[in-house]
This record gives C-alpha cells, sequence and structure tokens, in this order.
C-alpha cells in the first residue's frame, strides 16, 4: 500500500482556470510557455473578454462541479544510514515523497464563440 502525504499552506491561494476551444499559436513558433497570451478584463456586468493580439473574444464565469487542488510535490529529506539512532518510522516518514496544496480551483472562465477582429475607425483628413 502506498501513502501519499498531503499538507495544506498556510495561505492557500484561490485560482480559475481558462477553458478556450481550439488552438493557440506562438507567432515565431517557439512556444508559448512562459510568453503573454493576451489580455483578460471583465466588463461592468462581470462579462469576462480576451483580447489576443487584435481579436476579442467573450466568455462565462462556470462555477466547478467539484473543485481541483493544485498541488506541489516536495521532495523527500532523505537519511543517513549511518545514523542508527533514528527508528525505522523516522526514517520511512523521512523517505516519504509528500505534496503540499497551494490553490484551489472552484471556477472556470470559458470561451466557446469564435474571436472577433477588433477593427479601429480611424478619421483621415480630407
Amino acid at each position: 500500500m502506498v501513502q501519499i502525504y498531503i499538507k495544506k499552506v498556510e495561505k492557500l491561494g484561490q485560482w480559475t482556470m481558462i477553458e478556450l476551444q481550439g488552438e493557440l499559436e506562438s507567432r515565431y513558433n517557439n512556444g508559448l510557455d512562459g510568453n503573454s497570451v493576451g489580455d483578460l478584463h471583465f466588463t461592468k456586468k462581470g462579462i469576462p473578454l480576451l483580447i489576443i493580439g487584435h481579436h476579442i473574444l467573450y466568455g462565462k464565469v462556470v462555477v466547478l462541479d467539484k473543485p481541483f487542488a493544485v498541488l506541489e510535490k516536495t521532495h523527500p529529506l532523505g537519511y543517513h544510514a549511518e545514523s542508527s539512532q533514528d527508528s525505522e518510522a523516522e526514517k520511512l516518514e523521512q523517505c516519504v515523497t509528500s505534496y503540499a496544496v497551494q490553490a484551489v480551483v472552484k471556477t472556470k472562465i470559458v470561451f466557446t464563440s469564435r474571436p472577433k477582429p477588433i477593427i479601429v475607425n480611424v478619421c483621415r483628413k480630407v
């Protein structure tokens, strides 16, 4: 039997997932890791807007049926084999990998509509 130890962090964050339909591609084909995808805003009525480049997406906030926990793996400390003073239980406890709950995800923002182009009218002097 495998036991997984989970501990709670003192200040637990509350996160929100973003769900998009379709694919996002980087302009330079170097991936999205570490890059800004777009700007997330909310209207006065609480409707989420996602602006990606010259496109805008409208979404809605949905409460999840079952919340998710965001876990961070904490590596075992290890033990020294030559320290015979430690009991077997203490040695086992030092070798077990545990997880810390960093945040809880209770809501998600869903963008299901197609992106609409942002068009700006520029007045030209004649």
